[in-house]
This record gives structure tokens, sequence and C-alpha cells, in this order.
């Protein structure tokens, strides 16, 4: 097999083929003067089994677009099959229609990714199950949930620690959590904007004073909810709160939101490569998937098993 990269999470995609002892496939993918991408690919791939690392963060169209292409230059090089290892899937939140006459983006984006050429898909926690209903190929969802129950483990006792889903469309993935770390006890913040324009109202269903709270989630962007959910929380009586996060979007001020909250630390995996902002930040921690995407990859091309990896 072979594993090659785009630009959009370089460090990552090190990382995954230093797990796996091997280079990355030598290859050019840049920009024209008119920022058209171009790629070119400088070894044999014909009859070969390759895999694409390219996170769909942003800038997520242009990184979209460098996938596409890559995937393009193998399917004319006559590669075996191609898996787009994507640990970000942009335009997941769009996976249906809030409203009259809006897209399903995440439905789109799957079609685009079939057409240029994949066989297969990777990809970590998507925001919505269902998105791997919108492939007509083989779908793999893995999940961060265990490398962040590891690290919990090591550095917080279980005695009086709560998971807690930060909204009720949450709840699976905070339960799943949960059940890793011994079934301890679980809540979950209702979040409720009364109308356009005004903060949001926290309820918090389930009893958290005197627990250590864990949030978890699959997407920080802005960290307002995030923030929010910690300060209810906190009010409510809780000792602490940390957040655990699959994908640190990490949009506009969310470095800076996180700062002056009530968290004591947000921990997020290396899906999408650390703002600018980050750098210097005391409250934020990363988490590596490397080795859990690396060992994933390693399964697919050996034909084996990759749920057996949760069980």
């Amino acid at each position: 097999m072979k594993i090659m990269a785009g630009n959009s999470n370089l460090p990552l995609a090190r990382d995954i083929a230093a797990y796996l002892e091997m280079p990355l496939t030598d290859a050019a993918v840049r920009r024209f003067a008119d920022e058209e991408i171009f790629v070119e690919i400088h070894e044999n791939v014909r009859g070969e089994d390759v895999f694409v690392i390219q996170s769909t963060s942003g800038p997520a169209n242009d990184n979209l677009m460098e996938l596409l292409i890559c995937m393009d230059a193998l399917k004319r090089a006559s590669a075996k099959r191609i898996t787009a290892v994507v640990p970000y899937f942009g335009y997941a939140r769009q996976d249906r229609k809030p409203g009259p006459r809006t897209p399903i983006s995440a439905k789109l984006v799957a079609n685009l990714i079939t057409t240029a050429g994949a066989d297969r898909v990777l990809s970590v926690d998507l925001h919505a199950g269902q998105i791997q209903g919108f492939f007509d190929i083989p779908t793999d969802n893995l999940y961060a949930a265990p490398v962040m129950a590891a690290d919990i483990q090591a550095r917080f006792p279980l005695e009086n620690l709560m998971v807690v889903s930060p909204d009720v469309g949450g709840v699976v993935r905070a339960r799943a959590l949960s059940k890793r770390l011994n079934n301890v006890p679980l809540a979950i913040v209702d979040k409720r904007r009364e109308r356009a324009g005004e903060s949001e109202v926290m309820n918090i269903i389930g009893d958290v004073a005197g627990h250590f709270c864990v949030l978890h989630d699959d997407i920080v962007d802005s960290a307002g909810t995030l923030c929010n959910a910690a300060a209810a929380l906190m009010q409510a009586g809780a000792t602490g709160v940390v957040a655990y996060v699959s994908h640190g979007v990490l949009s506009g001020g969310a470095v800076a939101r996180v700062e002056g909250s009530a968290l004591t630390e947000l921990v997020v995996t290396d899906s999408i490569i650390a703002p600018e902002a980050a750098k210097g930040a005391k409250k934020l921690r990363f988490l590596t998937i490397a080795p859990l995407l690396g060992e994933a990859i390693r399964r697919i091309a050996d034909e084996s098993s990759v749920s057996s990896l949760f069980d």
C-alpha cells in the first residue's frame, strides 16, 4: 500500500506514516498563480492500495478540492483501490434540510468524493451517523472515545466523575464515553434559545453538584455552547469542568473564549491542524489520533476487522 497526503494536515499524515513505518508517497500538491490546484505524483502507483489523508477543514473548499484532485490523479494513474482518509469531514453539519429551499451539503460532498474515484472512505466521529448512508461505497467511521477515555482515566479519579452532553443531540456519544469510563453518571445540558439574538437558557438534566464534569462533543467551532455549558455546570455545583472534543475547528475568537471561560481545560484531537491562535493557549491540549488511524489503515489494507478496534 501507499500513503499520500494533501496539505490540510501534514503533521498528522507524517505521524500516521511513522506509525505504519513507511514513507509518504512522493507527490507535489501545489497552486498555480491563479490558485488553481495542481497535483503530480512522482512515483508509480499502478495496482497499489492508496490511502489519501486529507481533512476537509478550513479553508474547506480548498482542502476538499485538493482531496478530489488527488484521487482523480491516482485513478488516472491506475491505482488499484483509493481510500479517502478524512479525519474531519467538512460540511457534515449540513446533513438535513433545517428549512425550505436549503441544501443537504454533506450528501453533495459524499457524491463528489465517490465520483472523484474513492473506493472507500475512512473518517473519525462523523457529526451524524446517517452520513455513512450518504455514500454508496464502504465507509468506516472511527471513534476517538477510546483515546479520550484512556487520557481521562490517566488524569482524573473516576469516583466523582460525571460525563455531560452539551446538548440533547449528543447524548448517544456521551453515553458511549461514560460506558468506557466504568459507567460513570451522565448528565445533559438542555440548551434553549427563547428568541433569535438572545442568550441561551441552560437547564441541567441530572444532579451535577459535587461532581467533576467532563463535557463531551464531536465539534467545537466558536466554543460558545461549551463555555456557556461550563458556566451553567459550575453554577449548578460542579467542582470543575473539562471538555473533550473530537474536532477542534476553533474559528474566530474561540480560543480566547475558552481561555476566559469556566473550563479548566479543552482537549481536542489533532484531526484538524491547530490554528495560529492556539499557540501558547494555556487551556488547550491536543491528543493524537495517528495510532488509531494508522491501525485502521493497516487493517483495511490487510482485509481484517476494523470494528474490533473498539471492542
